[in-house]
């Protein structure tokens, strides 16, 4: 949601009304205004994903992946290797390894999946970081920080999901043509060689009030194929599509209790 300019300067005016009085205030305010003008997500208690594969195609995923390293300058130098992903997609087989059987379905059999960090509730990574450069936040978003990273890569053994990336090169270098060309984002943070990196469920853009890059893409091809949302709140649109469906989580066996759910 999109806040005009003279609700932006009321808001930015809010410091000014330390020195007035209760009744001056309700007179530049009417009753819920502020509240009104706020964008949505900014805040919440811990922060979900649904991934309706029903839903979701082959261009659906290219879609979210390359809103996602769009968003987020994510280098790509030509060479599996080397990779660095944020989302990515990958076989059933090894996104449920424990739910793998000789008899699985033929539509999953053959099929990927989306997948990206779990941002989960008890995250292994968070707990060997030694210069804590991945964290967890408040709201359950699995943070990191690339200018603290020393590049130990204990996160990255530690996660079960293979959801982080190590830069071997310089991301600024990476050929332009290999990214589609698009533009540089300047509004997200430029890191450098031998640090971690992972998807971050798009902080940036909650505490804008948009959704998720990933998200807003596969929206725009599908209504529903990707629900985010507050797990905490009840009402919540995140919460009514796990009322209404049966979903399935990577390796829920680890104890890590990941935040990305699947229907399938």
């Amino acid at each position: 949601m999109a806040i005009d300019r003279r609700k932006f300067l009321k808001i930015a005016g809010l410091s000014t009304l330390f020195g007035m009085s209760a009744k001056a205030a309700v007179d530049i305010f009417a009753p819920g205004e502020i509240e009104a003008a706020l964008p949505p997500l900014t805040e919440g208690k811990r922060w979900a994903m649904v991934v309706d594969m029903t839903k979701i195609n082959d261009e659906i995923m290219e879609s979210c992946v390359k809103a996602c390293h769009q968003e987020h300058n994510v280098p790509d130098f030509g060479d599996p290797k080397v990779e660095i992903k944020w989302l990515w997609e990958e076989t059933y087989e090894h996104t449920f390894p424990g739910q793998k059987h000789d008899y699985i379905g033929e539509k999953y059999k053959h099929r990927n999946f989306l997948l990206m960090c779990n941002h989960c509730s008890n995250p292994p990574c968070c707990r060997v970081c030694p210069t804590k450069s991945t964290w967890q936040r408040e709201d359950g978003i699995v943070m990191m920080d690339q200018h603290r990273c020393i590049g130990c890569r204990f996160c990255m053994a530690a996660c079960p999901f293979g959801a982080r990336s190590f830069n071997w090169g310089d991301p600024r270098k990476a050929p332009k043509e290999l990214n589609d060309g698009f533009p540089v984002n300047l509004e997200y943070p430029t890191r450098s060689k031998g640090v971690v990196e992972k998807c971050t469920f798009c902080a940036e853009r909650l505490a804008k009030g948009l959704l998720p890059a990933c998200v807003e893409a596969a929206n725009k091809i599908e209504e529903g194929s990707l629900v985010f949302g507050d797990l905490e709140d009840p009402d919540s649109e995140v919460r009514e599509v796990l009322r209404n469906h049966y979903t399935i989580r990577r390796k829920p066996e680890l104890g890590s209790n990941p935040n990305v759910y699947y229907i399938v």
